[in-house]
């Protein structure tokens, strides 16, 4: 017993060892981002001239102007934030009449709102503005129905804004926001990049999520952190710690340091609960094989035994030379 013991914690020690590795040799997964890729050797002027000249500048922890006038689907006036003070925000750059991106994008958003169990106008706002400023409120209704019948969740309705606004206020929000975008006069529409901005309850860009496809579990992590932890859960708050935002990607790569700690911690405390289990056990033994010193012996009288030697009515007397009957 005292050999198992010591094999254990000699493996124990391993593991200590391996999960108090040095912070620098932690590694992130993840898939970079789909979006416009040169090929090796292609130079910069074969790319399309709008395509140049749009992106995302990640001005992580940077305010946006809260107080830009816009125009909400009701054609209220209202500023951008009305929408802002209690929860985290996910902000959208997409214009109504979009042929195709903007509205993949939104789409996209939709799938991974239905999947998460976080609820709209309790955990989250969702803020939606046209980046065209020909769109109206009447464009902005037409596109809030659409996405509305698609996105059933309670609360929805109240929680998600589509706002329009001039060109001085567009221009305003995406420069802070570091969304540029460029109008193609050889196509009439507008070349934007594609992605969806977390903001933080005062105002603060916090997670890009770029492309058209968004999983739930960035999603929601980037909700997570954006509310200083006051949406979600205790295993968010573990997931976070396994996992990293990757500002080059826009997603969540584990960190594999940061898991191997976790796991490593985990085996520590199943070996440690086995090692005083197994502990407790033996001595439980040992204690009923030998009495502890001062235990008085027992005291029962067994009956006579009777041996039976050929009459068994007869009960055997025992002499001191032997036995008779």
């Amino acid at each position: 017993m005292t050999r198992r013991i010591g094999c254990v914690f000699f493996f124990v020690f391993v593991v200590l060892i391996v999960i108090s590795g040095p912070q620098a040799a932690a590694q992130m997964t993840g898939a970079p981002t789909a979006g416009y890729k040169r090929e090796p050797g292609m130079p910069a002027s074969t790319v399309p001239a709008p395509l140049r000249e749009i992106g995302f500048d990640q001005n992580l922890d940077q305010l946006v102007p809260l107080d830009t006038p816009l125009i909400d689907e009701t054609g209220r006036a209202v500023r951008l934030g009305d929408f802002f003070g209690r929860r985290p925000v996910v902000l959208v750059f997409a214009y109504y009449d979009c042929p195709m991106l903007c509205t993949q994008v939104i789409n996209g958003l939709a799938s991974a709102l239905g999947v998460l169990s976080l609820d709209p106008g309790k955990d989250f706002e969702i803020v939606t503005v046209s980046f065209d400023p020909r769109d109206t409120p009447a464009t902005a209704t037409a596109k809030k129905a659409v996405y509305l019948d698609r996105y059933k969740r309670p609360g929805a309705a109240a929680a998600w804004h589509f706002l329009t606004g001039t060109q001085a206020s567009i221009a305003g929000l995406t420069r802070a926001a570091g969304f540029r975008y460029v109008w193609d006069d050889q196509t009439k529409q507008f070349a934007h990049p594609t992605g969806v901005i977390v903001l933080t309850p005062d105002g603060r860009l916090a997670r890009y999520l770029f492309g058209i496809e968004y999983g739930p579990r960035d999603l929601r992590l980037a909700l997570v952190e954006a509310s200083a932890g006051k949406v979600g859960t205790p295993v968010d708050a573990l997931l976070l710690y396994c996992y990293h935002y990757d500002p080059m990607t826009g997603r969540y790569g584990l960190v594999i340091m940061r898991a191997m700690r976790i796991a490593g911690a985990a085996t520590v405390f199943a070996l440690a609960g086995f090692i005083f289990i197994m502990l407790r056990r033996e001595r439980a033994q040992q204690s009923t094989r030998h009495p502890a010193p001062g235990t008085a012996p027992s005291t029962r009288h067994q009956a006579p035994r009777s041996y039976d030697l050929g009459h068994p009515a007869l009960p055997l007397r025992r002499l001191d030379d032997g036995f008779t009957r």
